[in-house]
């Protein structure tokens, strides 16, 4: 523990909870940068998560304390939550005592995945997150992915941070893009956009540069592009590689460090595009080694689609050696300047871009060496680790004294008829009791009630409005000897109730009476799971 005196009694107490060093987190190595910067301006514990490893060095200098006395005496936990598996022990205590949480990752449904389907098929605690972050559509999701029915893109669409974010004090995210998504959804929710600290490194090691490239067997004079970080679909290092295949490129190289997710075949795709033994994999490197493999290339590319919302750390270490990066057009990416980054739109013209924007650039040397002096200048200027501390120790005194939103249902705009294929619901009918003589007139007295997800729409609304029929029979099986039907005046939203009084003449020879909603142009809600009315007369 260190009690600061830079800002006196008003500075807050922080209780620090976060993977630290050895976990392979960037937040773990956020952490260790931003610690000591921190320490002068607040009253500061680090607290030690249950079940993770601290190395010697974090240990010795933070004395990491347990997680029991986690906010008591007035301490404010300030969490750092990340959408790995190294963040459940933080998720579990975010859920419990409020503080400021540190949003690195905009996107925690990864997280949810991992922590209930992954490691235990729970499927009912991966429903209950997902529902009430999201409502029916949640429930829906889970229910196919119980299945196998969705792919990823569900990962990244549904967010899973709701209740953590309405239990905190305030939120802390590393971009103006991210602010605003929060804020959209819930604008109950107290958010501050902070720089990302990171150190700025010496210069780029030219002669270190140079021997990583000998040992790779990259040419000289030979233009050598580098992806850094966890190789997953979302980097598109697919698409760099193919893009060496163009013309544009066509001796340039592509450094790939980091580890590769098995669900990705990197080499077999250099060796499809005829461009495997220009494609250099090495695997993941640690934070001496990281910077050498950054000096060693020209160009860096950084591509994300989607994206769960974060600020890329290993992005940020490579602008610090001073090299310019290549991002997509998309998302948070569009804050960089274009003085230091250069960009690509997604879509089918995505590959040739890449080649076009590359070698572009290549083909100006001089260009490319202003933009990795930017670069370096933005890092220094804007993400130094000391600015950064100040603007989370000033956030932190000011989300302090909140209350948290609280739990809330969530609202979520409900399907329609119009698209919606599931009508559960309940109907009832008063009136129809009793002898009912051939020829006699009666006023049924109809009760709908919409037990389901969907909002059922009016008959104006065609296509996907609704009629109720009222359908004489000779017999339960028979064909129709009369029919009518009674127009819906107003939507019926889920878990609303209707009733409406409809007049009706018992023809000759009928022997039943059927009542039942129909979708216009569709078909009776009997086949959709929903519910009608027959009774033999």
């Amino acid at each position: 523990m260190s009690a600061g005196t830079g800002q006196g009694d008003a500075a807050p107490r922080l209780d620090y909870v976060s993977p630290l060093p050895p976990v392979r987190s960037g937040i773990a190595d956020y952490s260790r940068d931003l610690l000591p910067h921190l320490e002068p301006l607040c009253d500061l514990r680090v607290l030690r998560l249950e079940d993770q490893p601290v190395s010697e060095e974090m240990a010795e200098r933070w004395s990491p304390v347990a997680t029991d006395g986690c906010g008591q005496g007035g301490r404010l936990p300030l969490y750092q939550m990340g959408n790995n598996k190294y963040h459940e022990g933080v998720l579990r205590l975010a859920l419990e005592i409020p503080g400021v949480v540190t949003l690195h990752d905009l996107v925690l449904h990864h997280l949810l995945t991992e922590s209930t389907l992954g490691r235990n098929s729970d499927f009912e605690s991966y429903r209950q997150g997902l529902e009430a972050d999201h409502g029916w559509v949640g429930e829906r999701v889970a229910r196919a992915r119980r299945w196998g029915e969705l792919g990823g893109a569900a990962l990244f669409e549904l967010a899973a941070h709701r209740t953590l974010l309405r239990r905190q004090r305030g939120v802390l995210v590393h971009s103006r893009w991210a602010a605003e998504r929060i804020r959209e959804e819930d604008d109950q929710i107290e958010v501050r956009s902070v720089p990302m600290g990171v150190p700025l490194p010496p210069p780029a090691d030219a002669a270190k540069g140079m021997e990583l490239r000998r040992r790779l067997g990259v040419e000289e004079g030979a233009t050598l592009l580098g992806s850094f970080g966890f190789q997953t679909p979302i980097k598109r290092t697919e698409q760099v590689i193919r893009a060496l295949a163009r013309e544009q490129l066509r001796s340039a190289h592509l450094l790939v460090a980091g580890e590769v997710a098995e669900i990705l075949d990197l080499e077999g795709g250099a060796r499809e595009a005829g461009v495997a033994e220009r494609v250099h994999f090495v695997g993941f490197l640690d934070f001496d080694e990281f910077e050498d493999a950054i000096a060693a290339c020209d160009l860096c590319v950084n591509l994300r689609y989607p994206t769960a919302g974060e600020t890329s750390a290993s992005m940020l270490r490579v602008l610090a050696v001073g090299r310019p990066v290549v991002v997509s057009d998309y998302a948070q990416f569009t804050e960089l300047p274009g003085a230091l980054a250069l960009r690509v739109p997604l879509g089918d013209g995505e590959v040739e871009g890449l080649a076009q924007v590359i070698g572009e650039t290549l083909a100006k040397p001089e260009r490319l060496t202003e933009m990795g002096r930017a670069a370096r200048e933005f890092v220094r200027t804007r993400h130094d680790p000391a600015g950064a501390a100040e603007a989370v120790v000033a956030a932190c005194a000011e989300l302090q004294a909140n209350e948290p939103p609280g739990d809330a249902p969530v609202k979520v705009a409900p399907p329609s008829t119009l698209t919606w294929g599931e009508l559960e619901g309940r109907l009832e009918v008063e009136g129809a009791d009793g002898d009912w003589g051939e020829g006699e007139a009666r006023t049924l007295r109809i009760s709908l009630a919409n037990t389901g997800y969907c909002r059922w729409l009016a008959t104006r609304n065609e296509p996907g409005g609704v009629l109720v029929e009222i359908q004489w029979r000779r017999g339960r099986t028979d064909q129709p000897l009369k029919r009518e039907w009674a127009k819906l005046p107003r939507d019926i939203d889920p878990d609303e109730e209707y009733e409406f009084a409809l007049q009706t003449r018992r023809p000759h020879g009928a022997g039943s009476l059927l009542v039942e909603p129909h979708v216009i142009g569709v078909s009776g809600f009997s086949r959709m799971g929903g519910p009608n009315w027959v009774r033999e007369l």
